[in-house]
């Protein structure tokens, strides 16, 4: 019986040990879950927004809305202030503005504190998902209350 015991008491802190590590996992996002998670449709020329493109998100990207995620990429700076930002799949010299790749392959990102990053920097940035069906003026994909970390 007591081998019973020590078995279940092992068993129980190994479930334990396995729940408190998931609670705490960080759900790190690949470019191609961005660029393959979000299909666009036409929205008709009665649209006040003609050219805008309402987007449909996959169901992992959906599930994901919300949450904090992980994400690398380059950092762009969009305006002389330095207080608009986004995190690029490319380079600004081949970036979506530059005609490489499409709006899927560009965030928004939403600082908590001003970041002290250049131009081109490659960063792992942190922040909450949110995801852009039909507002024109806002990227597809944002971070809010990001955090960024520079790689070496």
């Amino acid at each position: 019986m007591n081998w019973s015991i020590k078995n279940m008491r092992f068993y129980l802190l190994i479930l334990l040990f396995c729940m408190g590590t998931n609670a705490r996992a960080q759900i790190i996002l690949d470019w191609s879950d961005l660029t393959g998670g979000i299909s666009f449709q036409t929205l008709s020329l009665e649209n006040p927004f003609p050219g805008f493109n309402e987007a449909t998100f996959s169901e992992k990207l959906s599930a994901l809305e919300g949450k904090e995620v992980i994400l690398t990429g380059f950092f762009l700076v969009l305006d002389g202030k330095q207080s608009m930002y986004m995190l690029s799949k490319n380079p600004m010299a081949s970036c979506f503005f530059c005609g490489n790749g499409g709006p899927e392959t560009v965030v928004g990102l939403q600082f908590k504190e001003k970041p002290f990053f250049t131009m081109d920097n490659l960063l792992s940035v942190q922040g909450i998902l949110r995801l852009n069906r039909d507002n024109p003026n806002l990227y597809y994909y944002r971070l809010e209350k990001a955090d960024a970390l520079r790689l070496e």
